[in-house]
């Protein structure tokens, strides 16, 4: 099982997260709530309102999301969903962990290395939209996410 951080439409709640909890795509065990050691710029961009982690370390917030175990089927499911290696390049990221699923309080310090989809082929005005640090696609930001049957 590999670890990946979901910081967008992917998590709990949001318009793709069903694609988590299909088991025909391959297995996805929630692990806990996590963000990223290092700030990143999240933009929302283009025009169905995707969420972006931008890679550009040390720039930005520090991203919230969710950690997942994830098997080989779903993690290829992933890599094609996330347009990976064109739209998105899945790389290692240290992330704190937040809350570990099952138990109350904070996780203490722990930090781990997860698979994160983000990206270094972005539009150049893109770093000049304004950074989130926890995504919701009807945030107040206004910006909802198309859903690619909508599109």
């Amino acid at each position: 099982m590999a670890r990946v951080f979901v910081y967008g439409t992917l998590k709990k709640g949001q318009p793709n997260y069903k694609h988590m909890i299909n088991t025909a795509k391959g297995i996805a065990k929630y692990q806990g709530r996590g963000r990223t050691v290092e700030k990143y710029p999240l933009v929302i961009a283009g025009k169905y309102n995707i969420p972006f982690m931008l890679n550009i370390p040390g720039t930005g917030h520090r991203v919230a999301g969710e950690i997942y175990a994830v098997d080989d089927q779903m993690l290829r499911f992933l890599d094609e969903f996330e347009g990976c290696p064109d739209m998105y390049q899945r790389t290692t990221m240290r992330i704190e962990v937040v809350e570990w699923e099952g138990k109350s309080g904070a996780a203490g310090s722990s930090v781990m290395e997860c698979f994160v989809y983000s990206t270094t082929t972005y539009q150049p005005e893109w770093v000049q939209l304004p950074y989130h640090d926890n995504y919701d696609s009807s945030g107040t930001h206004g910006l909802s996410y198309v859903l690619r049957e909508s599109r």
